[in-house]
């Protein structure tokens, strides 16, 4: 709804990895697209838009989770960089199991969903948002990160300052 409506949309962690599977399910025709946290009978498919993450235990729950602050290289010029002051690398905390399968990252960007961010390896997918110009939106950005841990009142994160902008700017009829 969020991104066909044009309302500002803000995804964090499972926001964004839910943002992917939208995506998929309706720009790139795969209609059983999902997390293979909700659905095991997709691990492997085209349709596991989010997997479990390869170097976590599926056996021990305990200690197995991507914890604590990660860099994300962002691209220049992008929606996150700019939501970032400009910066090319920022850094966000992590806490989730599960993440945007890699291999079908290529596939959501020619459909026009942009991966701005990536871990230092390059593979992993930390921020998403749409081409500008395939895509006229206000205001539409995931990252896998959290950054309401680092979000305060007199100081909230970049992420949450740019959404209540741009929800700002959207204004609803009639109110």
């Amino acid at each position: 709804h969020a991104r066909r409506e044009k309302v500002p949309f803000l995804g964090i962690c499972l926001g964004m990895q839910l943002a992917v599977v939208e995506f998929a399910r309706n720009e790139l025709g795969l209609a059983g697209a999902t997390s293979s946290e909700f659905d095991k009978s997709v691990v492997g498919t085209e349709e596991e838009a989010v997997l479990f993450m390869p170097e976590g235990s599926t056996e021990q729950m305990g200690g197995t989770m991507r914890l604590g602050s990660r860099r994300t290289l962002l691209t220049e010029g992008s929606l996150g960089s700019q939501i970032y002051g400009g910066a090319t690398v920022v850094a966000e905390r992590h806490r989730h199991r599960y993440e945007v399968n890699p291999s079908l990252v290529p596939r959501l960007e020619e459909a026009g969903l942009t991966f701005s961010g990536r871990d230092e390896t390059g593979l992993r997918a930390e921020v998403i948002e749409l081409d500008p110009e395939r895509f006229d939106h206000p205001f539409y950005f995931g990252l896998q990160g959290h950054p309401e841990y680092r979000s305060r009142p007199l100081a909230p994160s970049p992420p949450f300052l740019a959404f209540v902008r741009a929800a700002g700017r959207k204004g609803r009829p009639g109110r």
